[in-house]
């Protein structure tokens, strides 16, 4: 049953005309992680939070089932001011107001009970390439203060940023990212 859930829930970017529930995120609880390592010293982090999405959830055909989601470039967050202002200047993502990256699922493959690899299209700095993310459904049904249907995952995978032209430094900053997702979605009214 978990399976069938992830699998409609994350999935396969499909047409949704049909009898899909339409779930969007929950912002205040869903956040992407990135680290990576500086100059070998140490591990740097940064957070995006507080962005939307939607999940297409068609239980009775999980493949007609999609996931979008999409956040403003200038909202990541790195914890050091000037870091942040760095990422945003022309060495990496010469962020402008509106500039967003975005996540549009194109297939999935379950693996478990309750894990899949969602496969997907990821847009940043105007370069799209396919990542493969490998998701664990945690938790679905009625959230317990919002009395309606509530889904959460996590899923992780590892980024090369000279893929998205964002190379600047590399190797002496490491050019792989990691990423680790956390989302939780309702039901939408």
């Amino acid at each position: 049953m978990k399976s069938l859930i992830l699998a409609a829930a994350l999935a396969l970017g499909a047409n949704s005309a049909f009898a899909a529930d339409k779930y969007v995120l929950d912002a205040s609880h869903s956040q992407v992680l990135f680290s990576y390592s500086h100059l070998g010293y140490s591990t740097t982090y940064g957070m995006f939070s507080g962005f939307e999405g939607e999940i297409m959830f068609d239980a009775d055909a999980p493949a007609n089932s999609s996931v979008n989601v999409s956040m403003p470039v200038m909202s990541m967050l790195t914890g050091w001011e000037q870091r942040t202002g760095h990422f945003m200047s022309d060495d990496f993502f010469g962020a402008a107001e509106g500039d967003m990256v975005t996540f549009t699922s194109t297939g999935i493959e379950v693996t478990g009970e309750d894990t899949a690899k969602i496969t997907g299209d990821l847009t940043m700095n105007d370069v799209t390439k396919s990542v493969v993310l490998d998701a664990k459904l945690n938790k679905s049904g009625d959230h317990p203060m919002a009395g309606k249907p509530w889904m959460g995952f996590d899923a992780t995978t590892t980024l090369v940023r000279s893929d998205f032209g964002l190379g600047a430094f590399a190797p002496a900053v490491s050019d792989e990212v990691a990423l680790n997702i956390s989302i939780e979605a309702m039901k939408a009214e």
